[in-house]
């Protein structure tokens, strides 16, 4: 790896972390993150292939949590979060009738989260 590189990487900031409510970044993670020119590829916004996590991280941060979900499908955010925690269940080194017991807890919160959203689209 070359030292500029190196360097680089060295002194990236962290990546901004969205909450509940909007907040800010800070102006070396918008130098960092945004696109120095934004653009329409496909229908995906960004810039020439480059790593857009910094940049969608930075929006959901400026926009907050709850301002994304309310603004979105619930139904699509619980799949969401069914398929990370699924996944993040399934990579967690525990004993096996732990991890079944967690699986459990989980299916049975998410039938009972999907019933609540089920009604509330009624």
């Amino acid at each position: 790896m070359s030292q500029l590189l190196a360097a680089h990487i060295m002194t990236q900031p962290p990546l901004p972390q969205p909450q509940l409510e909007p907040s800010g970044i800070t102006f070396d993670q918008y130098e960092e993150f945004t696109p120095a020119k934004l653009e329409l590829s496909n229908g995906y916004l960004g810039y020439g292939g480059q790593d857009n996590l910094g940049f969608h991280l930075s929006v959901l941060t400026n926009m907050g949590l709850l301002t994304a979900v309310r603004n979105t499908n619930l139904s699509l955010w619980i799949e969401a979060l069914d398929h990370v925690v699924r996944e993040k269940l399934q990579n967690v080194n525990s004993e096996p009738e732990v991890a079944k017991a967690m699986l459990n807890r989980f299916n049975q919160a998410m039938l009972d989260l999907e019933a609540v959203i089920e009604y509330l689209a009624e």
